[in-house]
């Protein structure tokens, strides 16, 4: 099968690609092994319900499996259970491995230099980092992580500095081999907001260095934010490998009460029609991941992919 993001040819509405988030899978087995160890019979039946709901492009998200830390014959098979599927892979995510961890900062670095590698080695053409750390012990406890408070970038600006630092020399080896990365929007971290995620980019002032306007990691927030419209259109000129997701949002503007769940893409507070359109105006060609958090997550993330193939055929004709 063909994959749209190895050609110069133009996308279109149909072979633009969308691919399916692994985050409503479990790294751990109930067997209490790792998917890491598991063997190609057992990806393949996950990966199988990727391709039984649509999607041809899939992104082996690291919160369910690190293909940067496979060996090469393991890399491989797993390589063959995707290709077996009719599935291609445009980008890599990562999750809570950020470079400035005050723990693992050093080692979430060299991981993140070998995610930049094998994305080049197996053809995708787009990486998502971000700041975001392991979830602390309340937001585990929580129903949605989002509703307890997590880790906060300090405002430091050696922390700050130490952080474009490290995402500029991430950023100067993804152009060498021709990746770029999205840098995921998430509260609380130095692209916890709009302006700090064009101040951020702009900082580190690579041309392969942008920004993953995950919108729905802020207005999920049981809290104020800014309007999604105000930040789509700061961040627009910089969006790049995007993670689509959407809420629904209710403001009670007489006692400040602030409520959130998931929806799908096409009813929560988020018009992508508007964004998308936004993005596309200011250049964006990079490839889209459908998430969605709770219920069957992949069922709702193919709908979301239909919902901007339409969005898609409206912008493009």
């Amino acid at each position: 099968m063909s994959d749209p993001s190895h050609s110069t040819a133009p996308w279109t509405a149909e072979n633009w690609p969308i691919a399916a988030a692994m985050i409503q899978q479990s790294n751990i087995l109930p067997d209490g092994s790792s998917v890491q160890d598991q063997s190609a019979e057992g990806w393949a039946e996950t990966v199988a319900d990727v391709a039984d709901v649509g999607f041809t492009e899939i992104d082996p998200t690291d919160s369910w499996i690190r293909i940067a830390d496979l060996e090469p014959s393991r890399l491989d098979e797993f390589l063959s259970v995707v290709r077996d599927a009719d599935l291609t892979i445009p980008a890599i995510s990562t999750a809570r491995r950020s470079v400035i961890d005050a723990e693992h900062g050093d080692e979430y670095l060299a991981y993140s230099h070998r995610v930049i590698d094998t994305a080049a080695a197996i053809g995708a053409k787009s990486v998502s980092f971000g700041f975001l750390q392991a979830l602390l012990p309340a937001q585990k406890k929580a129903l949605w992580f989002w509703t307890a408070p997590g880790h906060v970038d300090p405002d430091d600006k050696a922390v700050w500095n130490k952080a474009v630092e490290r995402i500029r020399e991430l950023g100067r080896h993804a152009a060498d081999v021709g990746v770029d990365i999205g840098l995921e929007m998430y509260e609380d971290t130095y692209l916890g907001t709009a302006d700090d995620a064009v101040r951020f980019c702009t900082d580190v002032d690579l041309p392969s260095v942008g920004i993953n306007a995950d919108l729905g990691n802020l207005v999920r927030l049981h809290r104020p934010v800014e309007h999604w419209r105000s930040m789509m259109q700061k961040v627009a000129p910089f969006a790049r490998y995007w993670h689509a997701k959407n809420y629904f949002r209710t403001e009670d503007e007489t006692s400040g009460l602030v409520v959130t769940a998931p929806a799908p893409l096409e009813y929560g507070v988020i018009s992508y029609r508007e964004a998308i359109r936004m993005a596309h105006r200011h250049g964006f060609r990079s490839a889209f991941l459908c998430e969605h958090y709770g219920g069957d997550g992949l069922t709702v993330s193919a709908t979301n992919r239909e919902y901007i193939r339409r969005i898609l055929r409206s912008v493009l004709r």
